[in-house]
C-alpha cells in the first residue's frame, strides 16, 4: 500500500490526466484510423477521423449503455459503428433511416420513390465520380462502370432502430448490402472531420490538404 501511495503522490497529475483522457475518448470524442478505401473519395486510407461520440447518445464511459438519446442519425451522416456482423469497426454513410423505402437501381439510389440526382465530376475508362444529393447533403461518390451484383437491390423498408449504410466507394464497400442493416445499438458516433492524414504510399508523410478537413 505504501508503494501504491508513493506512486500516486509522485504521479498524481499524470494519473488524473490519463484517466480523464480515457473517459473523454470513451464517452465524448475519439479518433478512428481508416485502413481501407471504402469511403473514397470522401475519406481515404490513412485518414484519422474525429468521431463525436455524443452526437446521438450520452453513454456511461467505457460501455455502450445509453443514459440519454440526444439525437437520431439522419440520411447523409457519416457514422462509426462496431459491426457484429462484420466483426469489425466500420465507417459508412447513412442512406436510409427508419421508415424509409430504399432501392438501388444500376448504382443509383431510389429513396421513397425519388431517384437521387448524380452530377458528374470526373470519369475514366473504368469508373466515374459524381456528386450525390442525399437529403440535401451533397457529397462525392465513386461508381464503377463494370457491372456487378451489388449495383442493384430490391426496395427495402427500414425498420425502427435500424439504418441502411453504404460506402461512398459504392463498388468497393462491404456495407449494408453485405452485412445487413445497422442496429442503432452498434453506433459509436458521427464522423466530423479529418484530424490528420498519413500518405501510406509516400513514407507516411502527412497530407497537408486533408489537415482538419471537414467531412461532407
Amino acid at each position: 500500500m505504501k508503494y501504491l501511495h508513493k506512486i500516486w503522490k509522485n504521479n498524481r497529475s499524470l494519473i488524473v490526466f490519463i484517466s480523464l483522457m480515457c473517459v473523454f475518448r470513451s464517452a465524448v470524442a475519439d479518433w478512428y484510423e481508416v485502413p481501407t478505401g471504402s469511403m473514397k473519395p470522401t475519406i481515404v486510407e490513412g485518414d484519422r477521423i474525429l468521431t463525436d461520440k455524443m452526437a446521438y447518445d450520452l453513454r456511461v464511459p467505457f460501455s455502450k449503455i445509453s443514459l440519454l438519446k440526444l439525437a437520431e442519425p439522419q440520411a447523409g451522416d457519416i457514422i462509426v459503428f462496431d459491426s457484429v456482423a462484420a466483426q469489425n469497426r466500420l465507417i459508412k454513410r447513412v442512406i436510409g433511416v427508419p421508415g424509409d423505402r430504399v432501392a438501388l437501381v444500376d448504382n443509383q439510389l431510389v429513396i421513397n420513390g425519388k431517384h437521387l440526382n448524380y452530377d458528374p465530376v470526373s470519369e475514366t475508362a473504368i469508373n466515374r465520380v459524381a456528386i450525390e444529393n442525399l437529403n440535401g447533403i451533397k457529397h462525392a461518390v465513386k461508381l464503377s462502370k463494370q457491372r456487378s451484383a451489388i449495383q442493384n437491390f430490391a426496395p427495402v423498408i427500414i425498420p425502427q432502430d435500424m439504418y441502411l449504410a453504404m460506402g461512398d466507394n459504392r463498388d468497393n464497400s462491404a456495407d449494408s448490402r453485405v452485412i445487413g442493416l445497422v442496429p442503432r445499438a452498434e453506433l459509436l458516433g458521427r464522423a466530423k472531420r479529418v484530424i490528420v492524414s498519413l500518405d501510406y504510399d509516400y513514407y507516411y508523410l502527412p497530407r497537408k490538404n486533408r489537415l482538419l478537413k471537414e467531412l461532407q
